[in-house]
């Protein structure tokens, strides 16, 4: 395939060039900057007026390729490559790698990077919810860590906002790092408490971690914080421990309002492993004025969007009118912990700008082809009409180089992020004037537009907003 006459910003970070391209099975095999010779190819794509950039990749993302394996919700916004296993939670398999056999069956839409869960790990071994972990099932946790480590997984994952790996003590994560390091992979984390108060805690948690391995933030935020200044705080955080050597990165999605289970607002007495209906009976006017303050502090009622559930497209504060009871109590009578995921209005705008613009930061979307939030088809499309064209908050190169290159180093992708000879030919074609996020908050399942092109492994997939073929695979590290 040629793709001739194109702009290419090759995820570098490097200015523009034009440039033919010429693409031999899933690789990219010469890049040729004289654009007065001419060429013989199967297929010709006149790129005159077109840039062509990496495939992007999203650090952050959902889903299960079992039940979803086109994830066209990615495609649709140019994302060629995705990685899954995130927040602590991977396949509930010992044998991952059967699992990864069972996805390479599939036909695979996009590119999957594997990552072991943590929270899934603990409960996989046994040790589940105990604090301190048995020395079997400490050394079991390590064993299937291992294996995972060396069937493909780029690293581990945690997740420490939910149980059972809100229960992981300083030591046991540390030897874990341990592991994690000697395989040359990288830990990712949702980290303990997000929150304006804990959040430098939580980073210096994970920074501990760092001295056995890389250590990176997972969807960073700063929850009730605001302004440049409280960012620029804990950027600074980071920039110190890299100074000590330390390798710590970071990713973000461009919205202020953040989604998950609606557990997250419940205190952790009222979660498994506790029997919540015992919590109801003997604890009642207790939770009612934990779960009152919680989401006052988190911008009222109204600032809960339900996702899932009978309630999903309302606000804790519609439902509450509709079961006529104060919000609370709709929370803990008609929905429950585990009754609904939301989407919650809990962050400041210039805040989170100041994390995307430093350079140390990728895009992740921290999507899913299901999940109710726009961010699941909107993330990188908005990336480049918001923060590029109308914003003007980072150069074409700089955005590309966040969702690209930056990516496929931090992960350890070695021959994808780049338009490179030799490297496996995920690519885009378009005009980023031309890119619309079409997703929101009300129709959040609106695929983004604009992408001419979009190629993996070197085959077209996606042509003028058409899905053609699927042909991702399962990554190895």
């Amino acid at each position: 395939m040629l793709i001739r006459n194109a702009m290419v910003v090759d995820g570098s970070g490097k200015a523009a060039f034009a440039a033919h391209v010429l693409v031999n099975g899933d690789s990219i095999a010469l890049i040729d900057t004289d654009t007065t010779n001419t060429y013989i190819a199967n297929r010709t794509i006149n790129a005159s007026g077109l840039y062509l950039t990496p495939g992007f990749i999203d650090t952050h993302a959902h889903g299960d390729p079992l039940e979803t394996p086109d994830f066209s919700n990615f495609l649709s916004m140019g994302v060629t490559t995705i990685c899954l296993g995130q927040d602590g939670f991977s396949p509930e398999r010992e044998n991952i790698k059967e699992w990864m056999q069972e996805v390479e069956s599939k036909e695979l839409g996009v590119n999957v990077a594997m990552f072991a869960g943590h929270n899934t790990l603990r409960m996989l071994s046994g040790i589940a919810y105990d604090s301190i972990p048995s020395a079997p099932g400490m050394a079991k946790m390590e064993k299937l860590l291992t294996e995972a480590l060396d069937a493909g997984c780029f690293g581990l994952t945690t997740g420490l906002e939910y149980n059972p790996g809100y229960y992981a003590r300083r030591d046991e994560l540390n030897r874990l790092a341990e592991i994690v390091g000697k395989k040359g992979g990288i830990i990712m984390s949702h980290m303990r408490n997000e929150d304006d108060a804990y959040v430098e805690t939580s980073i210096r948690e994970l920074l501990e971690q760092g001295k056995y391995c890389p250590v990176h933030v997972s969807h960073i935020k700063v929850v009730y914080g605001k302004g440049e200044a409280r960012a620029n705080r804990v950027l600074q955080l980071l920039d110190s421990a890299r100074q000590q050597g330390i390798q710590v990165t970071a990713d973000f999605y461009p919205y202020t309002a953040s989604y998950t289970g609606i557990a997250i607002l419940f205190p952790d007495w009222a979660k498994k492993p506790y029997d919540y209906q015992e919590v109801l009976k003997n604890r009642r006017q207790e939770l009612a004025t934990f779960l009152r303050n919680k989401i006052t502090l988190r911008n009222g009622p109204e600032a809960t969007l339900i996702g899932s559930g009978p309630y999903k497209g309302k606000t804790l504060e519609q439902v509450a009118k509709e079961v006529n009871k104060p919000f609370e109590l709709a929370l803990m009578e008609d929905i429950g912990p585990y009754g609904a995921d939301g989407a919650y209005f809990i962050m400041d705008e210039a805040l989170q700008e100041t994390f995307l613009k430093d350079k140390h930061v990728m895009v992740c979307s921290d999507g899913s082809p299901s999940m109710r939030h726009p961010r699941s088809f909107g993330t990188f499309a908005r990336v480049l009409e918001t923060y590029v064209i109308q914003k003007q908050l980072l150069s074409l190169e700089e955005a590309i180089h966040k969702m690209t290159g930056l990516s496929a180093k931090t992960i350890g992708l070695h021959n994808r992020g780049l338009v490179k000879q030799g490297y496996k030919a995920d690519l885009l074609l378009f005009k980023p004037e031309e890119v619309r996020e079409n997703a929101t908050y009300e129709n959040p399942h609106q695929e983004a537009t604009g992408f001419r092109y979009v190629l993996v492994n070197g085959f077209v997939v996606r042509e003028e907003g058409r899905l053609a073929l699927k042909t991702g695979k399962i990554l190895q590290k």
